[in-house]
């Protein structure tokens, strides 16, 4: 689906924040930087603007705006701090053991990654809002899709039979935003294609209400989407909507209070059956053609990025430019700029630490720079502190680099495949039944022998102590840590700490209402029907 996100994304994109931005932004009390407020018939009298303007549904995750990489569509929101996978990424990773960001006056990151945060943090806003317009996007389009509306244009059989999976699809695109708000914030306005568009205040749903609503909605799509890799890449098919709700099932527990282990290995077990594989070279899942090499066979579901025609400052971006060294300047061998964003992003020494010992000296996950640097960080400010890492590149599998030397073409793996390998074994390990412990033995030494890991674990070492820190080793910078270390009982508290954890350099613990976000103070003012989290 790139080539087709590349005809479309700025295209439709474009014409879709310049039509109907308002009208499907209304109902979560977003406001559009224009003043057009519905989409235009005219646009209609073409069959193929189904796929065009569902097409911009996806847009959301990886544009910003209508006039660049630096433009948003939504006032209030800087492109820098709303764009949907950087914001996810921040909160995910930033926020925990892996990474540091060297320029603490870039808005808000210095409030996460010290975990001293407010409700006034605008990557908590972009974030929150940033999802909220993924919510609207698919509301419109499920308004501009019913049979009334159809009918009214007598649209032929052949797209009608289409508009199924379309619809199917962004009602995913809609159940993942809430697994995010969720996640993140535990609670958020709930609002669907049935509620007005104009005048109305989405009423607020708890994390036990979102759970069940994101399980119901993706069960109740499944027969209309796709099977499992049966999609054009990038859209999503049935391996993502069970990949979100093994996702579900695997923090049932956070969320719920009800663990939910064998329902998560019930999951698991349909994603492996569903024709995925790991690639063969674990690095290609990170280069500038993982849409097109082996890596597309483990990818479930990316978020899409393009060096010339989807311009912006997503995650893949971000991690590229931010990884070249301030004493290295080594964007070249990434496919950026010699000196790229000069020493912007290094790692702690906890997540640094788990790659030693000999068994990792040939491990292809380890991709730390530590010559003539130190792993500690005693100054954040200090570029040339801490080791850095060389994980995700703008250049392609065969060498080639990227189309530009700062918008990268690197997508980012939002799920794949070695995670299900690991989310079946933790929850074999954590009760669950329908799996094995020796099953759950053989996919985690898939992924050591993918890596070149000479270290086969055997029973005995699958512990759940294992899992997180291999969770670590295969998935870092993946915007998954923060939340691996809530269902471990690791993130807040003192049971364990980390460099700069508390705003202290050596970690101290933090409170417990941290294992979520503050609602946004924006988006409390903006719906009275939202209130704040306790203790913020």
């Amino acid at each position: 689906m790139k080539k087709y996100y590349n005809k479309i994304f700025t295209v439709v994109f474009t014409f879709i924040g310049l039509t109907f931005i308002s009208s499907c932004t209304d109902d979560l009390n977003i406001t559009p930087e224009d003043d057009q407020t519905v989409l235009s018939e005219e646009l209609f009298k073409d069959e193929g603007a189904y796929k065009e303007v569902l097409a911009g549904v996806y847009a959301n995750f990886s544009l910003t705006g209508v006039d660049g990489a630096g433009s948003s569509n939504i006032q209030g929101l800087d492109a820098g701090t709303s764009q949907y996978g950087r914001t996810l990424m921040y909160l995910q990773t930033l926020s925990a053991d892996q990474m540091i960001w060297s320029y603490e006056n870039d808005p808000g990151v210095r409030e996460i990654q010290r975990n001293i945060w407010t409700a006034a943090n605008p990557l908590l806003y972009g974030m929150f809002g940033r999802a909220s317009v993924s919510v609207a996007f698919a509301n419109n389009f499920l308004r501009e899709t019913t049979d009334a509306k159809l009918d009214a244009r007598n649209v032929s059989a052949s797209v009608r039979s289409d508009i199924v999976t379309y619809r199917a699809e962004a009602r995913l695109i809609r159940a993942l935003a809430y697994y995010h708000l969720m996640d993140l914030f535990g609670k958020a306005g709930l609002t669907t294609e049935s509620d007005p568009v104009t005048n109305f205040n989405p009423p607020q749903a708890e994390r036990a209400q979102l759970f069940e609503f994101i399980e119901t909605e993706l069960k109740a799509i499944e027969g209309d989407l796709l099977d499992p890799m049966a999609n054009e890449y990038g859209r999503a098919d049935k391996g993502v909507a069970w990949m979100i709700l093994a996702k579900l099932y695997l923090n049932s527990e956070v969320y719920t209070g009800t663990d939910r282990y064998t329902d998560c290995i019930d999951y698991c077990n349909r994603i492996i059956a569903g024709g995925y594989s790991l690639a063969p070279n674990y690095l290609d899942l990170f280069k500038a053609d993982n849409n097109l090499s082996a890596a597309t066979n483990e990818i479930i579901f990316p978020l899409i990025s393009d060096g010339l025609t989807t311009q912006n400052f997503g995650p893949t971006t971000v991690m590229i430019n931010g990884a070249v060294g301030s004493l290295e300047k080594n964007g070249v061998s990434l496919g950026v700029g010699e000196g790229g964003w000069g020493g912007a992003l290094r790692v702690r020494k906890q997540f640094a630490d788990l790659f030693t010992g000999g068994a990792f000296l040939t491990d292809t996950r380890n991709t730390l720079i530590t010559q003539d640097r130190s792993d500690i960080i005693t100054d954040i400010s200090d570029r040339d502190e801490g080791f850095i890492i060389a994980k995700y590149s703008n250049v392609g599998s065969t060498g080639a680099p990227g189309a530009d030397q700062t918008f990268v073409d690197t997508d980012f793996p939002l799920f794949r495949l070695g995670d299900v390998y690991l989310m079946y074994a933790e929850a074999v390990l954590k009760g669950g039944t329908g799996g094995t412990v020796g099953q759950a033995l053989t996919y985690v030494n898939a992924l050591r022998a993918r890596a070149n890991n000479p270290q086969e674990i055997t029973v005995t070492e699958l512990s759940e102590e294992f899992i997180l820190n291999e969770r670590a080793r295969e998935l870092h910078w993946e915007a998954h840590r923060r939340q691996d270390l809530i269902r471990f009982n690791k993130f807040t508290g003192g049971n364990y700490n980390w460099a700069w954890k508390g705003n202290a350099s050596n970690g101290i613990a933090i409170p417990t209402h941290f294992n979520v976000y503050p609602i946004p103070a924006n988006s409390l003012a903006s719906n009275p029907n939202l209130t704040p989290n306790p203790g913020y």
